[in-house]
């Protein structure tokens, strides 16, 4: 499977009596009926770790773009109407910023490793703490409550799995909480969002900004609200699209086909 596709429902599965092995690539299996699937006696695999350094990449040039304002300068310095460039026009600085992570897994941590290389307060949280050496080793605090991560950070991101305990899990209550000069970066699943209320967020100033690798659906209608805000980044859903990176996923997705075709134990198999 790739970008979720083909769909694999009960239609699906009753066409292919001999399927025995599902590689999905990626991390997440939100797509899935995993119980489905194993009342079929299909197996499921995907490619949780070689995403993981990549998708934290993403997560901080988001980080950095929206700051700084990087895709309203482009288009500034790149427009034919642009004469001059303006002394008031400003970002806001990431550096010495507090960053709350909500989802401290694989891909939290190594965010949290590179914001600490440019000095950043960390806060977390999660479903379960870290181990002090852990916190210990990237500077830290874990939050409870997500309220008292959202109220505090100048940097909210997403890094959660989606589930349907993190289903729109950042709605208005949420959004109100966070600073009004505070950026949402997603890089987890557009439905942890609540699209409707970031988009009321964004027009009332609510939040500075929001940098979205997902979102839903994707690609979102071209005339969705949140194209025509100048304060929203979106990518299309590129945290992995590096070529090593797909190539090894290609690799792992291959080699957990072979095994399950084999009867060996699946290398990277979704329990």
């Amino acid at each position: 499977m790739w970008y979720h596709r083909p769909a694999i429902n009960e239609e699906f599965l009753q066409s292919l009596p001999n399927l025995k092995v599902v590689a999905s690539s990626g991390v997440g299996i939100d797509h899935l009926d995993l119980k489905l699937l194993s009342s079929y006696g299909v197996k499921v695999a995907n490619t949780p770790f070689i995403v993981s350094t990549d998708t934290a990449d993403l997560g901080m040039a988001l980080m950095l773009a929206s700051s700084r304002r990087l895709v309203e300068g482009h288009e500034m310095a790149v427009s034919p109407d642009t004469e001059y460039f303006p002394v008031d026009w400003l970002g806001v600085e990431v550096s010495g910023a507090t960053l709350g992570i909500v989802g401290m897994g694989t891909i939290g941590y190594k965010v949290a490793e590179r914001a600490k290389a440019f000095e950043m307060k960390i806060l977390y949280h999660n479903r379960n703490q870290r181990k002090k050496e852990e916190e210990s080793a990237i500077g830290a605090v874990y939050c409870k409550k997500i309220d008292d991560l959202l109220q505090q950070a100048d940097f909210v991101l997403l890094a959660v799995n989606l589930t349907p305990q993190t289903h729109k899990l950042i709605g208005k209550r949420e959004l109100e909480l966070m600073k009004p000069t505070a950026i949402l970066i997603n890089i987890s699943r557009g439905l942890v969002v609540d699209q409707d209320a970031l988009v009321e967020a964004l027009q009332n100033k609510v939040i500075r900004a929001a940098a979205l690798d997902v979102t839903y659906p994707e690609p979102l209608p071209r005339d969705h609200p949140l194209l025509k805000l100048k304060n929203v980044i979106i990518t299309p859903h590129i945290g992995s699209a590096t070529k090593k990176t797909r190539w090894v996923m290609m690799e792992e997705m291959a080699e957990s086909i072979e095994a399950g075709l084999a009867g060996l134990p699946i290398p990277r198999e979704v329990l």
